[in-house]
């Protein structure tokens, strides 16, 4: 049985590995710029901390994942005018053009099965997953709320 589990979660790592091969062809952004996109056009203008926390990394790996993003002028940070220690983050255009092209952050037969299932379906799936992450130690680590993972750079 554990040899079954062990090859399930190596399928499943294979697929998110070919999907953010994909994304970083398709639109030149890993797993975790692209998961930043999502949550500044979300959350804008969001400052660095609170777009840390809304997509559970460090706030000194979003700074380096905003670097980039700025360096390609898909956003812009400026200070905050009531405190100037706090920054702001919000799209560009370029950034939000970007956004709307970029591919799904779930594979799209993933995304697609899922949503057929029931909700206690989803439910139990859901609670299985998160009980395997907690069985790999897997809490501490910096994740995306991504089903991707990170392909060269953040």
């Amino acid at each position: 049985m554990e040899d079954r589990v062990i090859v399930a979660l190596r399928r499943i790592n294979r697929a998110v590995d070919l999907h953010s091969r994909l994304l970083l062809k398709r639109c030149g952004l890993t797993a975790p710029q692209l998961t930043a996109l999502y949550a500044i056009r979300r959350l804008q203008p969001v400052t660095v901390g609170a777009l840390a926390r809304g997509i559970h990394l460090g706030q000194a790996t979003v700074t380096g994942i905003l670097s980039r993003l700025e360096s390609r002028n898909l956003v812009s940070r400026t200070r905050g005018s009531h405190d100037r220690r706090s920054v702001l983050v919000e799209l560009t255009e370029a950034g939000a053009d970007l956004v709307c092209k970029a591919p799904s952050p779930l594979q799209e037969h993933f995304h697609g099965e899922l949503s057929r299932l029931e909700e206690w379906e989803r439910t139990m799936i859901l609670a299985t997953l998160e009980r395997i992450a907690a069985m790999m130690d897997a809490e501490p680590i910096e994740t995306a709320p991504m089903l991707m993972l990170e392909v060269g750079q953040s």
